[in-house]
């Protein structure tokens, strides 16, 4: 083989005798190297959230889970909720772990001196300083990597409306899998090619220098959650100290479970089109599947995290009866809103109108006996 130095190769080489070796030492322990890994970032900082532990180590969701579990299961790892955050896992160490933990400090130690025993002082220090700029520069791209698929088609740079309780900015992602006749967003469901996209970083930039001011940030649409990116634009939102707020018409259960379980979404306010039965007309799609629309629904009424749920009421889609179902169907909910529909000509289907305030009412009264908080938004005197 040529004596080019390949880098990952030379990385992946010394990855695996890493794991080899250790595996090896470790089998006595019931643990693996990467779990080694891990368990060790856990007893240097213990009470550290699933979260920081899979963005400290660049670790998949998968592997996370599934080495926390075995840690837990060998005694090794204990977990509890976060109590100013009750959907935030932290981890703690245990008396067991503390047993065994100079142990493998020692053969680490041990086996760092194998590698480096041929390395000068200065050959050493020259390495590690080169390895963490490369380190560093994996991170960088990783983090770009996390927020590629996400398309922005507008920002409001302050809002006391979107996000209740909170001063907050609110983005407009672009792109939707419903085609409500009444959505006054058509340019973010139907987007022209010469729509202007507005850029990650500039988003991020405006709540930097916002942070001290804003509480918060709504996510909205179009349906955010078809971006795969969005976890990775949340993160670095989180990081700002900044609360978040996601709307969504629950059609991406997974999605949605995956940012509210690892703690990054703190509201969220989900679309009710209409009854169920009434779901494919109102949502402009014939035989629309209501499935994930369900699952996400039953998911917010265990309350793992503050949500609300809302219905846009057009005269052509829901009569009075309906809000009967609506009732029934979201039986228990914290609470939910009513909004009248309003033309303001960029709807996706002309000729649409709004109920009156006596009939609003009167849907109003239809949903009260089975939600906490019902209201109507958006009335004006």
């Amino acid at each position: 083989m040529s004596e080019t130095n390949y880098l990952s190769l030379d990385s992946s080489i010394l990855y695996r005798c890493n794991q080899k070796h250790y595996d090896k030492l470790l089998s006595k322990y019931e643990i693996g190297y990467t779990q080694l890994i891990l368990l060790t970032q856990i007893y240097e900082n213990e009470g550290i959230s699933m979260n920081e532990l899979a963005t400290a180590g660049v670790f998949d969701k998968g592997t996370i889970t599934k080495s926390i579990q075995r840690l837990e299961q060998l005694s090794y790892v204990r977990i509890e909720n976060s109590e100013e955050d009750k959907r935030s896992k932290l981890l703690f160490t245990t008396e067991k772990t503390g047993q065994i933990m100079p142990e493998l400090y020692q053969m680490r130690s041990e086996w760092n001196s194998y590698l480096s025993s041929d390395l000068t002082a200065e050959e050493l220090d020259a390495y590690n300083r080169a390895q963490g700029k490369l380190i560093s520069k994996a991170r960088e791209y990783a983090r770009e990597l996390e927020d590629e698929g996400v398309r922005f088609y507008g920002l409001q740079k302050l809002t006391l409306l979107d996000y209740p309780g909170n001063m907050a900015a609110t983005v407009f992602t672009g792109g939707c899998n419903m085609r409500c006749p009444f959505c006054h967003n058509r340019s973010l469901v139907f987007l022209n090619e010469n729509d202007s996209e507005i850029a990650t970083g500039g988003i991020l930039d405006y709540l930097e220098t916002r942070k001290k001011i804003l509480d918060g940030i709504c996510i909205t649409g179009g349906e955010p959650l078809l971006h795969k990116g969005i976890k990775g634009f949340i993160c670095k939102v989180r990081d700002l100290g900044l609360k978040i707020k996601l709307d969504t018409n629950g059609s991406n259960f997974e999605a949605m479970k995956e940012l509210i379980e690892e703690g990054l979404v703190d509201y969220v306010a989900m679309d009710i089109k209409n009854c169920p039965k009434k779901y494919p007309e109102t949502v402009g799609l014939e035989g629309y599947d209501i499935s994930e629309v369900e699952r996400s629904k039953n998911y917010l009424l265990e309350g793992h995290v503050d949500y609300e749920f809302r219905t846009t009421v057009v005269a052509q889609f829901h009569e009075t009866e309906d809000f009967e179902e609506i009732g029934k169907w979201i039986r228990g909910a914290k609470r939910y809103f009513l909004q009248n529909f309003e033309d303001h000509g960029t709807c996706i289907r002309e000729g649409l109108s709004a109920v009156s305030p006596e009939v609003l009412e009167q849907m109003k009264e239809r949903v009260r006996p089975y939600v906490s908080e019902v209201e109507i938004r958006g009335i004006k005197e």
